[in-house]
């Protein structure tokens, strides 16, 4: 079910109310019905598949519960991993590994077609099947004590709001609050409902609005040159931090709603000053994920400065291919992961040319020379996340140095362009703000017409220029 939909209109109301009506001893119940309807309501038979998930790692848990030898305790997590890994293996990577395998053969003048899956994959199977990985690791490194209850292990799986698209969260944090009692507050439920609104705000007026321009160049690069290309680029940029971050907050917001607390996913990634602290603003859940669970564990930077290397770029590469079975998503990869062994290489020599140069008194300066750095590597590797092939991605590099005056048209009109900009000026001037605290409490400190005016404006936006007849998916649940 998309949060976009009339289906998720009705149905999250439905919820919330019935959530707070019946008693405690129910609630998770019912929540886990709802959860179970949220994501069958895509396709029946994959709820299946996430059942299977959740029932492994429940067992695994169980196990490693019951049993004080190290080596039954290996063995089961080792049974976690490979049933996660390989359930996930086969449905997003199978293809494209099956691929590469061929084409390879084939240079080598072997001929050895293999069989091609036909299932479409899962939504949201690599954001639950980490969700539930977590546990089982945790339960394994004595984090965390075994939850024996299934039907509240199985709702942390599916909690409905963050399901698909994150926040990855870990049992530590939301298992405990999923035994909490929680009474109707006022102020929580609107606080969760204005984050909620705000979400729908990225979505419907700045990322869809973006998606037609975006799509029309990056579907046919060969016509575009210069310019639109340029643009398309910088817009993609918004709309995928509009999507994902506008699917965040209304996951934070609807379990704000009914009580519960969920990490945040996104911290102005844009104003980072470095890669480094892109990724400590940008999909926080995920790369704190890769952090805990495979760059600590490879050895982190407590190993050999060749090693810490290896592993800080082979923690990158795994991020890309955690995006999707193509070299797209490899490249953009390893381009984080060349642009962070690349700070490293030149940390002393850039502190040096600063000092020389007399930048570090100007502090200001300083830091919108380093924003600017940051946001176009980030842009550069975008073209790669969001082109379809890296033929085409190069094709785009290449057309962004022809400029000329001739021009395909872009499925955009001035109006929805005026419409776009504004929207994401919006966006900028909510964001400054927000460095000086946090903007609920800043609202709170203002006069209540005045609050009333800004969220009625807000609605108005939504319902005015929200693109909602197309129920356009989320990007990240393709992954």
């Amino acid at each position: 079910m998309l949060f976009n939909s009339v289906a998720f209109l009705l149905f999250f109301p439905t919820v919330v109310v019935i959530y707070f009506v019946l008693p405690h001893r129910l609630r998770w119940l019912w929540l886990l019905a709802a959860s179970l309807f949220f994501y069958m309501y895509w396709k029946v038979l994959y709820g299946f598949l996430l059942l299977t998930t959740a029932a492994v790692d429940y067992l695994a848990g169980l196990g490693m519960g019951r049993t004080r030898s190290a080596a039954v305790r290996k063995g089961l997590l080792c049974f976690s991993l490979i049933s996660n890994l390989g359930i996930l293996f086969f449905f997003k990577y199978y293809n494209f590994f099956s691929q590469v395998l061929t084409d390879g053969l084939q240079r080598l003048q072997v001929t050895c077609p293999l069989p091609v899956s036909q299932f479409i994959l899962p939504v949201g199977i690599s954001f639950y099947t980490f969700q539930s990985l977590s546990y089982t690791i945790d339960v394994y490194r004595r984090l965390i004590p075994v939850e024996r209850h299934f039907g509240r292990f199985l709702l942390y799986v599916t909690f409905f709001p963050q399901l698909v698209a994150g926040p990855i969260e870990r049992a530590k944090h939301l298992l405990p609050q999923l035994m909490e009692k929680f009474t109707f507050d006022y102020e929580r439920v609107t606080s969760g409902l204005k984050l909620m609104a705000w979400g729908f705000f990225k979505k419907l007026v700045i990322a869809d609005r973006l998606a037609v321009y975006v799509n029309t160049v990056y579907g046919r690069p060969q016509d575009f040159t210069g310019w639109p290309v340029w643009l398309a680029t910088y817009f993609f940029a918004f709309q995928i931090y509009c999507d994902f971050s506008g699917y965040s907050d209304i996951a934070i917001g609807a379990a704000r709603v009914m009580g519960f607390s969920l990490m945040k996913n996104f911290h102005r990634p844009y104003y980072a000053k470095s890669i480094r602290e892109f990724w400590h603003r940008w999909h926080i859940s995920l790369s704190t994920w890769f952090k805990d669970y495979l760059y600590i564990p490879l050895g982190g930077n407590r190993v050999a400065v060749w090693r810490w290397y290896v592993n800080l770029f082979l923690v990158f590469l795994i991020s890309g291919l955690w995006h999707g079975a193509n070299w797209t998503f490899l490249v953009w990869g390893a381009l984080h992961g060349f642009y962070s062994l690349f700070a490293v290489w030149t940390a002393a020599g850039r502190q040096a040319l600063t000092a020389r140069l007399g930048l570090e008194r100007r502090t200001g300066l300083l830091k919108i020379m380093r924003v600017g750095v940051t946001f176009h590597l980030v842009c550069f590797a975008w073209i790669f996340f969001r082109a379809d092939t890296l033929a085409d991605a190069m094709t785009l590099l290449k057309n962004m140095l022809i400029f000329s005056t001739d021009h395909q048209s872009v499925a955009l009109g001035m109006v929805e362009m005026a419409v776009a900009v504004a929207a994401v000026l919006i966006l900028e001037s909510v964001q400054l703000v927000q460095r000086r605290g946090s903007i609920s409490r800043l609202l709170r400190e203002k006069p209540v017409a005045l609050r009333l005016a800004l969220y009625s404006g807000l609605m108005l936006l939504i319902l005015l220029f929200g693109r909602m007849a197309t129920e356009q998916q989320f990007i990240y649940f393709q992954f």
